[in-house]
């Protein structure tokens, strides 16, 4: 679903390196999010620096590799070589001192397909000097952005709040329609002919519009390490999944402005404010121990919104799509 247009490309080639083909998901198309770590600066015993595994249809998506992360997906159960892209929200070590670690593994494992990674323009001396630390030979193509837009079909990034330049990505399918059962069977399509109408837009003098209703494409944000913002708003519009900071308590609203952070409140109301159906907290201050109250102050805050406290090596599957008529 994801085109690939490379801005920059790195193409690494070891000589005699054997060809195999990339172990890319196969079979029933799954999307899911695999929550791979949930501390913010700190690291504790139980919450893994940042990393979050998308994985849409064919493609996965792996946002913020902080340290620890290529142990992560092996304890999750993720196979690395199925990773497309990668994206940073920003250069803070807590979300990519990892990289080098996981693009040297995707060498080990003789990634042969390009993998796409996207990191704000002021970062580019860091993520220069992470990819440099990795072991040559993996079809790397950098895709550096300095402002809102979409960065890959379906793929869009909008600024946020933070201390050093900051953006959160955005992945949207585009709208379809769902099928009536009842209408197809009263108009008798059945078999292949179901698919013929779904790709031509009519069969004969009926057309898709007559058996179908509009349904809306699945959508998901990521919104990292931000203050309150126009940004955050636009990335959560909608979004049947929305994975977002909590670093600090409410109570510690003063440290959240200090730090350009949001509050578990401020988390749930961003998702009540766009309607957001899923909202997963993570990026959790190391000072609280107990997470159940920052949950309990992003649900009053949530409004319809679904609320998770996530843990690492969660999994979160989307929402089922909706129609929209």
């Amino acid at each position: 679903m994801l085109s690939r247009r490379p801005d920059r490309r790195y193409v690494w080639r070891r000589t005699g390196l054997a060809s195999r083909p990339a172990q890319r998901q196969t079979g029933r198309v799954v999307r899911e999010l695999v929550v791979l770590g949930t501390a913010s600066q700190v690291p504790t015993r139980t919450r893994n620096h940042n990393g979050y595994l998308l994985r849409w249809d064919r493609d996965a998506l792996l946002f913020d590799p902080g340290e620890g992360t290529q142990r992560q997906l092996t304890l999750a159960g993720v196979a690395p070589p199925s990773i497309t892209r990668i994206c940073l929200t920003h250069v803070h070590g807590d979300h990519c001192f990892g990289l080098p670690g996981v693009l040297s593994r995707l060498v080990l494992d003789r990634v042969e397909h390009p993998v796409h990674l996207h990191y704000p323009a002021e970062g580019e001396e860091v993520v220069r000097a992470l990819v440099g630390l990795a072991t040559p030979g993996l079809d790397l193509r950098l895709h550096p952005h300095g402002s809102a837009g979409e960065v890959a079909d379906g793929l869009t990034v909008e600024p946020l709040r933070h201390r050093v330049q900051t953006f959160g990505y955005r992945l949207a399918e585009p709208d379809g329609r769902t099928l009536l059962p009842d209408r197809l069977a009263a108009a008798g399509i059945t078999g292949p002919a179901v698919g013929e109408l779904q790709r031509a837009g009519r069969l004969g003098s009926l057309r898709l519009e007559d058996v179908s209703v509009p349904r809306r494409g699945q959508r998901v944000a990521v919104v990292m390490d931000t203050a309150p913002c126009p940004g955050a708003e636009a990335l959560a519009d909608g979004v049947d999944l929305l994975l977002s900071e909590c670093t600090f308590a409410d109570e510690d609203a003063d440290l959240a402005a200090q730090y350009a952070h949001l509050t578990a409140g401020q988390a749930g109301a961003l998702a009540a404010a766009a309607g957001a159906r899923t909202l997963v907290l993570s990026h959790f201050s190391g000072r609280y121990e107990d997470l159940a109250p920052l949950g309990v102050q992003a649900r009053a805050a949530a409004g319809g919104a679904t609320v998770h406290v996530a843990h690492d090596l969660d999994r979160f599957g989307l929402p089922r799509r909706r129609a929209t008529a």
